[in-house]
């Protein structure tokens, strides 16, 4: 999730949770402790400055851990205290602290990034997969929620209905989510793909919006679809970019599906296979869910793969494209950013 989206679901919690019979005073500082704390797990952006790899490595791990929240609780509220001049000091932001933490990790968990919950014992990715990165829908229910909250500010009712609508809305986008998955198993049984296995990922501008992946040892097949389409969506110039990028899911009934081999066809298949096994690939192969051959570069001296969950029509350049590079044939592969 963003995180602009992410700070200002901790205010909207915030307001929902605030107790009745809380100092009108203390309302402000209350929102402000949600909307911050909830944005603060994203500051693990500076492993960035360290590089992509690095950054690969740690991009929501202990940072978003629910193991050590509670140490990240107390660090937040202190330093909240100070900031907003609670007079009450730490302990009285130490709540919505924690559930602004929580949040942002549970709002991360619903995409299909994968968020290391249990760090730093363990890189296991938690996933859910009902909801885009960037959901304006999702959004527009937080924003709706604060604004009736502000407009009805001596009542939390706006910003618990907001709440609940956003469950609600997750909850639907679920559903889609299996529907999905469904269209998937039919196809792989239609085409006889037994060993198959169905990933399905949430795209933009609409919860209806999914590619889906009937995957196997050898290649990945997939379509960009649209669960209740009934016809194409057809895009003229000037329609604009979200126009955009919907018309490039299809109804069912007319799906489109491609093949991305996993390790490419003839003589670079040999070449991509010890590539992609040796050592330098491992953080690579934690990562990527569905790890497609992405082509070769410099002669035999760069093999290049991609994940294809960041496969979204209308996008330019595919983010999270690694290669496995050596300097002459006996020389060990070194895993290289894009």
């Amino acid at each position: 999730m963003d995180t602009l989206t992410h700070a200002l679901s901790g205010a909207l919690l915030a307001r929902a949770t605030a107790p009745k019979d809380a100092p009108p005073k203390s309302l402000p500082r209350r929102i402000a402790a949600g909307f911050f704390a909830c944005a603060a797990p994203d500051l693990d952006i500076v492993f960035s400055l360290f590089g992509p790899i690095v950054y690969l490595e740690n991009h929501r791990g202990v940072t978003h851990s629910l193991i050590l929240l509670p140490l990240w609780a107390l660090l937040c509220s202190w330093i909240l205290a100070k900031i907003l001049r609670e007079p009450r000091g730490w302990r009285a932001l130490y709540g919505i602290t924690a559930m602004g933490l929580a949040l942002h990790i549970a709002g991360d968990v619903i995409t299909t990034y994968g968020t290391m919950i249990l760090a730093p014992f363990s890189d296991w990715r938690a996933q859910i997969g009902t909801t885009f990165i960037i959901d304006l829908w999702f959004s527009g229910i937080i924003v709706a929620g604060l604004i009736a909250s502000a407009a009805l500010r001596r009542s939390r009712w706006p910003a618990v209905a907001g709440c609940a609508l956003l469950a609600g809305y997750v909850g639907f986008q679920y559903l889609q989510k299996e529907k999905a998955t469904e269209f998937g198993e039919r196809y792989a049984r239609d085409r006889g793909l037994r060993d198959a296995s169905v990933n399905v990922q949430p795209r933009p501008v609409s919860p209806f919006n999914w590619t889906v992946f009937v995957s196997d040892a050898e290649a990945h097949r997939f379509a960009h679809v649209n669960l209740v389409r009934e016809a194409p969506r057809v895009y003229r110039e000037g329609d604009g970019f979200v126009a955009m990028l919907d018309s490039a899911y299809e109804p069912l009934s007319a799906a489109r599906w491609e093949t991305r081999t996993r390790f490419g066809e003839g003589a670079s298949r040999g070449l991509a296979e010890e590539a992609w096994n040796s050592r330098a690939m491992a953080v690579y192969r934690w990562f990527a869910d569905l790890p497609a051959y992405d082509g070769v570069s410099g002669g035999s001296t760069c093999v290049w793969f991609i994940d294809l969950r960041f496969t979204t029509p209308g996008r330019g350049t595919l983010p999270f494209r690694y290669g496995a590079c050596r300097d002459r044939p006996d020389a060990p592969w070194r895993l290289v950013p894009p």
